[in-house]
C-alpha cells in the first residue's frame, strides 16, 4: 500500500483523544491547540507609529515645516494635535487624534521648533492601523495548531496567558525478539543490543508523547497476547519494533491479529516495507520494522501522523526543497527515504549527498532524510528533494 493510502486509512479508523487541560503559555510549546482562540483585543490595539519620526496630518504636508507641537513617547497618549502642526513620536506610540502619517526621522530635519517633511512621502506612510495584524473577535489561533514559539507570541501580544491544549499521548513502547537485549545487559553470543527502544522513546518525547518504555517481547505467542492486552488498558497507542514480517519467529502480527485485529500490513516504501497497524482490545496499535533504519524512516513517516491524528492536529507543515547532488534510480510506485549530509554548493544552495556509513552508523552521521516520492523513477544532481531535517533534543 502506498503511504499516502496507509495513512488515510489510518485516520479513519482513529478517534481522537480528544482530553484537554489548560496550560500557562510557557508550558504549551509543541501541544496541539484543542479550541479555536478568538482574539479578545484587536492588534495592535490602536493606532501606532512604526518608526521614530514625526507624526501629521497629510493635509498639511504643504504647510512644511510644521511646529512641532507634542512629544509622543512609547507608553504615553496625547489626544490630539492642533491642525497645521506636528507631534515628534517614537515606535509604538499611540498616534494623536487626526494624525494620520508619520515621517521617518531620517528623513526630516528641524528649523528651530518646526520640521520640515520630505515632499515625496505618502499618506499614511509609517503608520500601524488599529486591528491590521487581527481585529477582536476574529480567529487568531486555530484548533488542532501545533503551537511554536511564534503561536506564543501572539497568545502573548493578545493577553492569552492560558491555553486549552491536548492531553499528551500515553504511548507504550516494546521491542521483540530473544536476541534482543537491552544496553548495558550482557550479551549472548547471538545476542544484540535494543537500538529501537531508546530510539523511539526518544523521538516520541521529542513529537510531544509521554513514551513509557515496556521491555523487550520475547518470541513467545502466549506471553506476547497477554504483554499486549496488559498494555492495551493502560495507554493511548501502543508501538512495537520487530516481529510483523513473514518469518516463522515473527509472532507480534499474529498476536495482535487475534487480539483485535490487523487493518494494514506492508507498505510501498524503502526501508520499511514491514509495517502493521491495528487495534489490541480498541486501542491503536502500530508495529514498525526491526531494522533500526528502517523503524526510523517509518516513524517519521508513519508514527508522526499517527501521533497527530490522535491529538486532533490539523497540519502537516511543508517540507522544505534542497538540491540533489547524487544520481539514483529507484521503482516506480515506491516511497523511498535516503540519509543525507547537505553541503553547501558553489552557489551558496545546500546540496544533499548520500551519507557515509552503515545503517545506524549513516542514520547518525546524517542530517536527515531527502524523500523521494512514488512517482520518482530517477534522480539526476541539481534535482530538488523535499529534505526531513532530524529531529533534534
Amino acid at each position: 500500500m502506498r503511504v499516502s493510502d496507509a495513512l488515510a486509512l489510518i485516520r479513519e479508523r482513529l478517534a481522537i483523544v480528544a482530553e484537554a487541560e489548560t496550560v500557562s503559555a510557557g508550558e504549551s510549546l509543541g501541544r496541539i491547540l484543542a479550541e479555536d482562540i478568538a482574539a479578545p483585543l484587536s492588534l495592535p490595539p490602536f493606532d501606532n507609529s512604526a518608526v521614530d519620526g514625526y507624526a501629521f496630518r497629510f493635509a498639511d504636508l504643504g504647510e512644511s515645516p510644521l511646529p512641532v507641537a507634542a512629544r509622543v513617547p512609547a507608553g504615553k497618549t496625547v489626544a490630539e494635535i492642533p491642525p497645521g502642526s506636528a507631534a515628534r513620536i517614537f515606535t509604538g506610540a499611540p498616534l494623536p487624534h487626526g494624525a494620520d502619517t508619520v515621517a521617518m526621522q531620517e528623513e526630516t530635519s528641524l528649523d528651530g521648533d518646526a520640521v520640515r517633511l520630505p515632499a515625496t512621502i505618502k499618506r499614511g506612510a509609517n503608520c500601524r492601523r488599529a486591528g491590521e495584524d487581527v481585529a477582536r473577535g476574529n480567529l487568531a489561533l486555530p484548533a488542532g495548531r501545533r503551537l511554536g514559539p511564534r503561536d506564543l507570541a501572539l497568545a502573548s501580544a493578545l493577553g492569552v496567558g492560558d491555553l486549552p491544549v491536548r492531553r499528551r499521548l500515553r504511548v507504550g513502547v516494546f521491542s521483540t525478539g530473544d536476541e534482543v537485549t537491552a544496553a548495558g545487559d550482557g550479551l549472548a553470543p547471538a545476542g544484540i543490543h535494543d537500538a529501537n527502544g531508546p530510539m523511539l522513546a526518544a523521538l516520541l518525547t521529542r513529537w510531544g508523547a509521554l513514551p513509557q518504555a515496556l521491555g523487550i517481547l520475547r518470541d513467545d505467542a502466549s506471553s506476547l497476547r497477554s504483554r499486549l492486552a496488559e498494555a492495551a488498558t493502560r495507554f493511548d497507542l501502543i508501538v512495537t519494533s520487530g516481529g510483523v514480517s513473514v518469518g516463522e519467529e515473527d509472532h507480534v502480527r499474529a498476536a495482535v491479529d487475534e487480539a483485535g485485529g490487523i487493518a494494514l500490513w506492508r507498505l510501498a516504501i524503502k526501508p520499511g516495507r514491514p509495517l502493521a497497524f491495528g487495534e489490541v482490545g480498541g486501542t491503536p496499535f502500530l508495529g514498525l520494522p526491526g531494522n533500526p533504519g528502517a523503524a526510523y524512516v517509518t516513524a517519521v513517516a508513519v508514527l508522526l501522523p499517527v501521533l497527530r491524528f490522535l491529538s486532533g492536529g490539523t497540519e502537516e507543515p511543508a517540507l522544505p526543497l534542497v538540491r540533489s547532488g547524487f544520481a539514483l534510480t529507484k521503482r516506480l510506485g515506491r516511497r523511498e527515504y535516503l540519509r543525507v549530509c547537505l553541503h553547501q554548493g558553489a552557489d551558496g544552495l545546500s546540496e544533499a549527498r548520500a551519507a557515509p556509513g552503515g545503517a545506524l552508523t549513516g542514520l547518525a552521521a546524517s542530517d536527515g532524510l531527502a524523500e523521494l516520492g512514488e512517482e520518482i523513477e530517477a534522480i539526476r544532481p541539481g534535482d530538488l528533494l523535499p529534505f526531513r531535517a532530524h529531529p533534534l533534543g
